[in-house]
């Protein structure tokens, strides 16, 4: 609900198209990461870990250590906080009470730390005739479910998979090997304020990609392991001979689709101190239906550039 608040309070549409509902959860952080857009990449991954938590505990046995249970806790407070801020103007301690929000009294600040003990813990219950099997999936559920979020991956892990997991950990694999999610992510905290601010940030190399709408078992965004450039594949030049354009007429396509508007399309990336718009082969199907809809002569006559810009580079 604060998600479609926000929406509407940028003059958003949280109406499903031809339908008499409003727009899930999954649609309303992909428009924040879009149009209008108030989310950041970390703030999606946040969300996401959290929504996944919540399906395991109503479906799942479900056990989260107190440091774990901080982490998100904290990070769920600050992202409601900045958006409370930057969207509606409101400080969040104007309007609660003045005390501590979480309070624990081991909270960590460290995620590698916390998943060295929790996998220790776990790998300790899995020992051959202990029979503490149960207990040992229910704490590596939130692990996993962490991981999974963070990968982009909608899916409750099964009993099948955190018996596989178990293994890795029984063979001496190192948590990082079995969760790269989480090992691609940091817990930051903003010490600048007497406030506490905590937020899930990614580590400096490992991009957020966005996942195409309508994938089967996935989440709006993952954390992925890939050369950005790999995936934004394509210049201005090389899209407009995909598409069959020249340059200007690309140019005029791209206004009047707003496709630099759309991360699973377009990305800004910095190369040195030069900027420039990549694509990726997402952007090839979108233009020619685009052109199949509306001849190329109409767009032109109304998107043609009047000068040169910075979207040619």
């Amino acid at each position: 609900m604060f998600l479609k608040a926000a929406i509407i309070h940028l003059n958003g549409n949280i109406w499903e198209k031809d339908k008499p509902q409003t727009i899930g959860f999954d649609k309303c952080v992909r428009l924040g990461l879009s149009e209008p857009k108030f989310l950041s990449e970390e703030q999606a991954l946040t969300l996401q870990t959290i929504n996944g938590l919540r399906d395991a505990a109503q479906h799942h046995i479900l056990e989260i250590s107190e440091e774990q249970l901080y982490l998100h806790a904290q990070a769920g407070i600050t992202l409601f906080k900045d958006i409370l801020k930057n969207i509606f103007k409101i400080d969040l301690t104007s309007r609660l009470p003045a005390r501590v929000l979480p309070i624990s009294t081991v909270a960590p600040t460290d995620v590698s730390m916390l998943f060295d003990v929790k996998i220790e813990e776990i790998k300790k219950l899995l020992v051959p005739g202990r029979r503490k099997r149960t207990e040992a999936y229910a704490r590596l559920r939130p692990l996993a479910i962490l991981d999974a979020t963070i990968r982009g991956e909608k899916l409750q892990p099964s009993i099948r998979d955190l018996g596989m997991m178990g293994k890795q950990i029984i063979e001496g694999k190192s948590w990082e090997e079995i969760f790269p999610g989480v090992a691609s992510i940091q817990f930051t905290i903003d010490g600048a304020s007497p406030s506490i601010s905590l937020h899930i940030t990614k580590k400096e190399g490992v991009p957020v990609q966005l996942v195409p709408e309508g994938t089967p078992g996935a989440s709006v965004i993952a954390v992925k392991r890939v050369n950005e450039l790999s995936f934004y594949s394509l210049g201005h030049k090389e899209l407009a001979k995909h598409v069959g354009l020249n340059s200007p007429q690309l140019t005029a396509v791209k206004r009047y689709i707003d496709l630099n508007s759309r991360p699973d399309c377009c990305k800004e990336i910095t190369i040195g101190k030069s900027k420039f718009y990549r694509y990726s082969q997402n952007a090839i199907p979108i233009i020619k239906k685009t052109l199949e809809e509306k001849p190329i002569e109409m767009i032109w006559e109304e998107y043609r550039p009047r000068r040169r810009r910075a979207d040619l580079k």
